[in-house]
């Protein structure tokens, strides 16, 4: 079977051609495209195809991920993708091409626990009563760190158009419409640190498509996806200071993650060159992960017009940041250098 070249479309839009006077309109007709004309297997075509496209999942879910492993093992099982978020919370995402089944909630579950997963997602063609409301059930009982997604996959296309995914939310998390739950209300200083990274998420999501997040952390930093596996654009700010922004290197592999750092700091001269400005090199030899960074003043507890100015900086930053690494870290990727 010949499998379909899928548009990078999450949402469908018709077209139509407006008649004039008595006219009929001239309306495109949407037609829904079995699974199985996309990707005929499950484990060697749809979960390779997700994982390259996790930024469209990430857009119907309002969340950043970065993929750590395909086919991440417990025990004599094999989750489908193990991911972080923003936040570097564990996420596992568990496919099927077909209806649910209960074999596949209770393997969800293993996942989660085997894991300690606090994101868990489960896409699937169609999601069947039953296992709709154990989803819905384990949302409701669960604490507030952990959330479960329920996610029917669609192909769609419109006359002969490219085929298109559609990802629809069947089951979400009690807060996800609300964005924070009744019964959590953060400390003082939480709600200081999510008043201050919301507006700044929101520039980057609606002015710049940086991010697919919507919903602002209440600590001190959040870790934007660079789209490389290991490497994350990160932002902070303390009570303290200063307010920092920074390349943050770290796969899980010490080895990797230092042999990854020497090759960006043989670049070093034309980095800075680059950016204009110096940058903080910390390949932190005491330990696993690696950083590269610049800051400035600023605290938490600054007047609001003083964190408006960091912010406008942090968004700055972490545009030039993927303005430069982004094109160095394709060309080592590609030459097989990392």
């Amino acid at each position: 079977m010949q499998r379909l070249k899928l548009s990078p479309c999450v949402s469908l839009q018709s077209v139509s051609n407006t008649g004039k006077g008595d006219e009929v309109v001239d309306l495109a007709k949407i037609e829904k495209v079995d699974l199985r004309e996309a990707w005929s297997n499950e484990a060697a075509d749809f979960t390779p195809w997700l994982e390259k496209n996790m930024d469209q999942l990430g857009a119907a879910l309002g969340m950043d991920f970065e993929v750590q492993e395909r086919e991440a093992s417990v025990g004599t099982f094999s989750l489908d993708l193990l991911a972080h978020d923003g936040n570097g919370r564990p996420v596992i995402i568990e496919n099927q091409l077909e209806a649910t089944d209960h074999s596949h909630l209770g393997q969800l579950l293993t996942y989660a626990a085997g894991f300690d997963a606090s994101v868990i997602v489960w896409i699937t063609k169609e999601f069947r009563d039953e296992h709709r409301a154990a989803l819905e059930f384990l949302n409701g009982r669960t604490g507030e760190d952990t959330d479960f997604f329920g996610v029917a996959v669609e192909v769609w296309k419109i006359d002969d158009s490219r085929p298109a995914v559609n990802f629809d939310l069947v089951v979400t998390p009690n807060d996800w419409r609300k964005q924070a739950r009744r019964d959590s209300v953060p400390s003082e200083l939480g709600e200081k640190y999510r008043e201050f990274f919301q507006p700044l998420m929101d520039t980057l999501r609606e002015d710049y498509q940086f991010t697919n997040a919507k919903k602002a952390p209440t600590d001190t930093f959040y870790e934007f996806s660079s789209g490389f596996t290991g490497v994350r654009y990160s932002v902070s700010i303390t009570q303290k200071g200063p307010a920092r922004a920074y390349l943050y290197i770290d796969n899980g592999n010490r080895d990797w993650n230092k042999q990854l750092f020497d090759h960006l700091m043989e670049r070093r001269e034309a980095i800075e060159a680059d950016l204009i400005e110096p940058l903080d090199w910390r390949r932190l030899d005491n330990y696993r992960a690696c950083r590269i960074l610049t800051g400035r003043h600023g605290s938490i507890n600054d007047e609001e017009e003083t964190l408006e100015e960091t912010r406008k900086w942090m968004v700055e930053r972490l545009l030039a940041f993927k303005r430069v690494f982004g094109p160095i870290l394709a060309e080592l990727v590609a030459n097989n250098e990392v």
